[in-house]
């Protein structure tokens, strides 16, 4: 019989986890015994700091459902979502960054055709968003679809809100030049939800939780990588302390200011109105 202590209780729960049939699982397990191990011995963890760790996550997982995604917003003010980004999307230097696809998104968007306004009565500025799709070549990429969704002036998304239908998220297809059109509002910045248990982590110290207004895309093209990525207004507030570290200088794009008049989509528009230029660049599939 081997006694467990604290010298060999490491050890021993790695040799029990590298058990699993799967290689990549044994080695994951493994890893995170090894590492969790080693986080209780460097900070000298109480059992009552390990209880409230523990009531911690019960409520994260509580908090959380269809819509609201509590883990996820726990990854990204952790800066793990931006870190598994950055390790699993090593693109070329030319194309688009991708960034964190955040705790909002909803699958199912409707698709809108070219220029249509997915804000759809939300009050706001108008803000239309256009350029064209193409590879590290130049080529354009027709067909790519752009799935789309923001928050509201005052900072809440769809998710975080009780409504039935679709609001500001939208599926667009670029022609077969590579170019698209959306209308929206322009966003704003907005703090991150304070009402849970990552809020209530964040209101426990100095950080900012705050992200500067953006707009989020997700693009999917066959024959290239998919990538989710924001586009970011430039001079807004919080570009430099994002609270989920999101920001990227190649994603900051200014919103000109535009008198009423002709739009990108052909149309005109009876207010002043903002454009956002930007052409997307997608990498080939390896």
């Amino acid at each position: 019989m081997q006694l467990v202590t604290e010298d060999n209780v490491t050890g021993l729960a790695e040799q029990r986890w590298a058990t699993a049939r799967d290689p990549r699982l044994a080695e994951i397990m493994s890893a995170l015994v090894r590492h969790l191990h080693e986080f209780a011995r460097e900070v000298r963890l109480t059992e009552a700091e390990w209880m409230a760790g523990i009531q911690w996550l019960k409520r994260t997982g509580q908090i959380s459902d269809d819509k609201r995604e509590e883990f996820i917003l726990a990854s990204d003010v952790l800066g793990l979502s931006m870190l598994v980004v950055q390790m699993n999307h090593r693109l070329d230097p030319a194309a688009t960054p991708a960034t964190v696809l955040g705790p909002f998104h909803i699958d199912g968007s409707p698709e809108l055709s070219y220029g249509a306004d997915m804000s759809d009565g939300v009050p706001g500025t108008p803000l239309y968003v256009h350029g064209t799709v193409h590879d590290l070549a130049g080529k354009p990429v027709g067909g790519a679809v752009l799935d789309v969704w923001q928050a509201d002036p005052e900072g809440a998304y769809e998710a975080q809100l009780e409504v039935d239908e679709a609001r500001l998220r939208a599926k667009y297809t670029s022609g077969a030049d590579g170019s698209y059109c959306l209308r929206t509002v322009a966003p704003k910045g907005y703090a991150i939800p304070m009402d849970g248990p990552v809020g209530d982590l964040i209101g426990r110290t100095d950080i900012s939780c705050f992200r500067p207004a953006h707009v989020h895309f997700l693009l999917t093209a066959d024959g290239h990588e998919p990538l989710i990525t924001h586009l970011f207004q430039a001079g807004a507030q919080y570009l430099d302390n994002d609270v989920v570290f999101g920001t990227k200088a190649e994603l900051v794009v200014e919103f000109a200011e535009r008198e009423p008049g002709p739009t990108p989509d052909g149309e005109s528009c009876a207010e002043p109105w903002l454009e956002a230029r930007y052409d997307f660049v997608l990498q080939p599939t390896a």
